[in-house]
């Protein structure tokens, strides 16, 4: 499914509310084409970029840093110290903290974590929260709950949460989170629907969520994005990445 990707450009209204564009994009560990994988997060404008997979181990700083920089944007939070997932962002982003959460480990999988931050743009204040969530089935669905209570906790009142979901809409842990927040593609479709595999789309694995109370002006992979051609979606990773746009209303 197709639907013309049309999205606002970042901006702060003058109540104070912000249009903020957000990107999730599981990267692989950087293992394939970091120059395409680049030039995917620059032409999509992100100003917050919840990155899957990211470097973990020798020297997984540089290669965080390199590739933030490519993209014009800084390290938010995440990498090594939350198992994989990391946060990038504009500096239009005003960091008010971070926090990365490791989750409990079940002997004979990979450990999982959150990469989590409060920060303002303008007058809007918005908890973020990137993951990636297990191969299990079980576990998987025990995760999106940590999830829900994580943003939970969070002390904000608009939170948006993005990752690789290891599952599609059907599945029970992509439902829970789907029936507590608004899923950003079912809300508001852009662009593609399908995120894996980048070179045969054929499921929705990667989501973005907001809670109640964010306006979704448009979610999906930008296919059609001027700057982002088929080749380097190809060759950057082997997921499709998420792009959305969410209006945050101004609050303390």
């Amino acid at each position: 499914m197709l639907i013309v990707m049309q999205l606002p450009n970042s901006r702060t209204e003058p109540d104070g509310s912000a249009v903020v564009r957000v990107l999730s994009y599981n990267v692989r560990s950087l293992k394939d084409d970091t120059a395409a994988l680049a030039r995917v997060i620059g032409a999509c404008a992100p100003d917050l970029v919840l990155l899957q997979e990211a470097p973990r181990f020798f020297r997984w700083r540089k290669k965080l840093a390199r590739l933030a920089r490519a993209a014009d944007l800084v390290v938010l939070t995440g990498g090594a110290t939350a198992a994989g997932p990391a946060v990038l962002c504009s500096l239009r982003a005003t960091v008010e903290r971070t926090e990365d959460v490791l989750l409990p480990l079940t002997p004979g999988l990979h450990r999982r974590g959150f990469a989590t931050a409060v920060v303002r743009f303008g007058g809007a204040r918005l908890g973020v929260l990137g993951c990636h969530l297990s191969l299990d089935k079980d576990e998987r669905y025990e995760q999106s709950g940590m999830l829900l209570d994580r943003l939970a906790g969070m002390g904000v009142d608009h939170a948006i949460a993005g990752g690789d979901i290891n599952e599609g809409p059907e599945g029970p842990a992509f439902t829970r989170l789907a029936d507590a927040l608004q899923d950003g593609w079912a809300t508001a479709p852009r662009g593609a629907e399908h995120t894996w595999s980048s070179r045969e789309p054929h499921r929705r694995i990667d989501a973005i969520f907001a809670t109640r109370g964010i306006e979704v002006l448009g979610c999906g992979v930008p296919v059609d994005l001027p700057g982002v051609t088929r080749l380097d979606l190809m060759e950057a990773t082997d997921h499709l990445p998420v792009l959305g746009a969410f209006r945050i209303p101004a609050g303390a």
